[in-house]
């Protein structure tokens, strides 16, 4: 269920769950700083003071945002991979398209998790959230790397930073689902493809 979905409120007693979906609201108004935990509390329709029961303040709530989104994304990227099959290479191509669904099929997810600015070391939650989605794209570069001759393999932990990077970058100019994304005339996964296999060509990966 898209966040869009959940409708907005405070309903049944589920404080938490209706500052979450204030949020999230609030992000795809807004952005991920701009707004307050007084406009996240009045748009769940609560007092300035409820959130506290959940909320030490706002960038704990972003966070909590960002966590959830952290753990979706993982779970999709997770299920593209499908563990590599049937090959490295078809698998890797499923995760770059699943990276950019999520990035346009969640786009306040997305930038709670990575445009709210929230001190990753000051959260190890989230930290740690961040780093499981990132495995994800690190066993699908060390499964791609291992189809290459041993003597020409390049680090696994700098081709699934390169092809993050490269993935990021297109899912926030021209894949997010809102009025940030920019105009291609080819479709982002085309792009995201076309860079990723002349990466991997440079890298001298046969199947590139």
């Amino acid at each position: 269920m898209s966040w869009k979905e959940r409708g907005r409120g405070y309903h049944h007693g589920n404080l938490k769950e209706a500052l979450i979906a204030a949020a999230l609201d609030l992000i795809g108004e807004k952005g991920p700083t701009g707004f307050t935990f007084a406009e996240a509390a009045r748009s769940a329709g609560v007092s300035p003071a409820a959130p506290y029961r959940h909320f030490r303040d706002r960038d704990e709530l972003l966070a909590d945002v960002a966590k959830r989104g952290f753990a979706m994304f993982t779970t999709a990227l997770a299920a593209a991979w499908d563990e590599g099959r049937p090959h490295p290479m078809r698998a890797f191509e499923r995760v770059g398209r699943a990276y950019l669904a999520f990035a346009r099929e969640q786009p306040a997810y997305y930038s709670a998790m990575f445009e709210s600015g929230l001190p990753l070391a000051d959260d190890p939650a989230l930290h740690e959230a961040g780093e499981r989605a990132y495995a994800v794209l690190r066993t699908a570069a060390e499964a791609l790397v291992a189809t290459m001759p041993a003597k020409s393999r390049p680090p696994a932990s700098m081709v699934g930073f390169h092809v993050w990077a490269l993935s990021h970058g297109i899912a926030s100019l021209f894949a997010r689902g809102d009025a940030g994304r920019r105009k291609l005339p080819m479709s982002p996964e085309e792009l995201l493809e076309a860079g990723v296999l002349i990466y991997l060509h440079g890298l001298g990966m046969p199947e590139a």
